[in-house]
């Protein structure tokens, strides 16, 4: 028994013996020509690596300090650099005939960035291509690159950096950056998982297939995969342009499919703390999109063909165009909603800049619109009919606020609510203001109300109305200043969209009144007869005039 553990024993001291001296025996650091010469040539860029130092524990190569190089035409700054590079071996080979046979490559803390001119080609379009083009064979036409394949591809906690070339726009930095692909072939079909750390928070979690290499531009292989996206920062991460007032909270769970040419986005959008408006603030309530988009990445164009928008039990459908000119972002798109409830929207209007009566807000009845979304994403431009029904402006006495016509509008009818049973408008918003023409408001308890006027971005009110009013508010001189041939009574509405402020248009009323009593003594009345002379009477008191004696 002794003498077996001695054998034992001598056995494992020559193990060890042979592990530890082995890496001193094996020159690894010979390797390291033949290293970046074959990843240089399989990449089409140059590589250069560092110290090599072999681990037979674990079966592993590790070099020091990795630098890929950039395409020529992207710059001098590296494409990649990492802190260390592991290459998984097989080690009787390396060890019987110091053959170098990679089992697996893990690249560790590296730093990735990834540049996309105005014309969509990125920066790592062009890897591999000089590969594929002394792999290639003339008699078969192959474009096949080179035959390298790993059992096991690995990024490890690194960073993305993702930027427009030649451009002074801040980059957007993704960290955590993991990446896994196995059984990975130039020529064949291979499965992956990305994950990472977004901008500002959130993650995203990417997994499917992919492949074969496209030989000539890396860009276009295809693939075919699931997206989830957590908490995303829109703006942060570099989807939109800050200065279109867009912003929030994004989720994503669906796929993303390429043939490399064309790609297909299917899934639902779930939007948090959303803004529309520069001038807008984050809404209360989450939207959630079911989308279908077509994408033309040749192009840099794409289609929606499916964009039902819900909030709550709201539903709206989005359809249109949308492509990249320059570092412009356009689109083209409709906005079709009929018939949705107004409480349902009352949380989304802040988001869009809109800014009702102060203490005041919009409670039943339903809006309809259908808008045309046009231009640049930092400069939209919205048109079309928009109309309330059977709604109410609750906090807000429209009566009280016409008060300030009551010389000649009788006595106002008081109320802290204003029922509302249509309003409609041909609404422009753009970025220098918003135009609502053809205004028509019906209130039941005032009469209706038409006319037309401007916002400005700051919240100004400039429009000009005529009030056809009825029952208590018909009254005074509103009887004989138009009423009676269905001009109304002239006003215009100034202040702010949070205060607004009713003038009487003194000027239009004394036109009016004028029309009239010029119409009375041409049908044979008296200027100054009873009911004219009362209208002017009323007039002069409006004025601050006396009656004369």
């Amino acid at each position: 028994m002794n003498r077996t553990l001695k054998i034992v024993g001598i056995v494992v001291a020559i193990l060890l013996v042979i592990i530890i001296a082995l890496p001193f025996v094996i020159n690894v650091n010979s390797f390291r020509p033949k290293v970046e010469a074959t990843a240089s040539e399989a990449l089409g860029r140059q590589v250069k690596v560092g110290n090599l130092s072999l681990s037979i524990l674990s079966g592993t190569v590790t070099a020091d300090d990795i630098s890929i190089a950039e395409d020529p035409a992207f710059g001098k700054t590296p494409f990649v650099t990492a802190k260390s590079l592991k290459i998984g071996v097989e080690l009787m080979p390396l060890i019987t005939s110091k053959e170098l046979r990679v089992t697996g490559i893990t690249l560790e803390q590296p730093q990735i960035t990834l540049l996309k001119t105005t014309d969509g080609k990125w920066n790592f379009s062009s890897l591999g291509g000089k590969a594929a083009e002394k792999s290639s064979a003339p008699s078969s036409g192959s474009s096949a690159p080179s035959n390298l394949s790993v059992a096991k591809l690995k990024v490890s906690d690194g960073k993305l950096i993702v930027g427009k070339a030649n451009s002074t726009a801040k980059p957007h930095v993704y960290d955590q950056v993991n990446i896994t692909v196995t059984n990975f072939s130039p020529t064949s079909q291979f499965p992956f998982r990305l994950t990472a750390k977004l901008p500002a928070g959130g993650s995203a979690d990417i997994s499917g297939q992919a492949g074969p290499i496209n030989a000539t531009d890396a860009a276009k292989t295809p693939f075919e995969a699931k997206v989830k996206v957590n908490n995303m920062d829109i703006v942060a991460s570099g989807f939109i342009d800050p200065a279109s007032g867009i912003g929030g909270l994004a989720n994503f769970d669906g796929t993303l499919n390429s043939n490399g040419s064309m790609a297909k986005a299917l899934g639902t959008f779930t939007g948090n703390k959303l803004q529309f408006s520069p001038k807008g603030s984050p809404a209360s309530k989450t939207v959630v999109i079911k989308h279908a988009v077509d994408v033309d990445l040749d192009k840099q164009a794409g289609k929606i063909t499916q964009g039902d928008v819900e909030i709550g039990k709201a539903v709206a459908h989005l359809t249109g165009t949308f492509k990249s000119q320059g570092e412009a972002q356009l689109v083209d798109m409709k906005l079709n909603g009929p018939n949705m409830p107004v409480e349902e929207l009352q949380a989304m209007l802040p988001a869009l800049g809109v800014v009702l009566p102060s203490g005041s807000q919009l409670k039943g009845g339903t809006l309809s619109a259908d808008l045309s979304i046009v231009g640049p994403v930092d400069k939209l431009v919205i048109t079309g009919p928009v109309k309330l029904s059977d709604t109410k402006l609750a906090g807000f006495d429209l009566g009280s606020k016409l008060g300030a016509l009551s010389t000649f509008a009788g006595k106002a009818t008081s109320n802290p609510d204003t029922s509302i049973q249509n309003f409609s408008t041909n609404a422009r918003v753009a970025p220098e203001g918003t135009r609502a023409d053809n205004l028509n408001l019906t209130v039941p308890a005032i009469g209706v109300i038409t006319g037309a006027g401007t916002v400005s971005p700051a919240g100004a009110l400039s429009f000009k109305m005529l009030a056809n009013l009825q029952g208590g508010m018909a009254g005074g001189l509103a009887q004989v200043a138009g009423m009676g041939s269905g001009k109304g009574i002239p006003f215009s509405i100034a202040g702010t969209t949070s205060k607004p402020e009713f003038v009487p248009d003194l000027k239009g009323m004394a036109g009016d009144l004028a029309g009239n009593a010029m119409q009375g003594a041409l049908s044979g009345g008296k200027l100054g007869g009873a009911k004219t002379g009362s209208a002017v009477d009323a007039l002069g008191g409006l004025l601050g005039k006396k009656k004369p004696n």
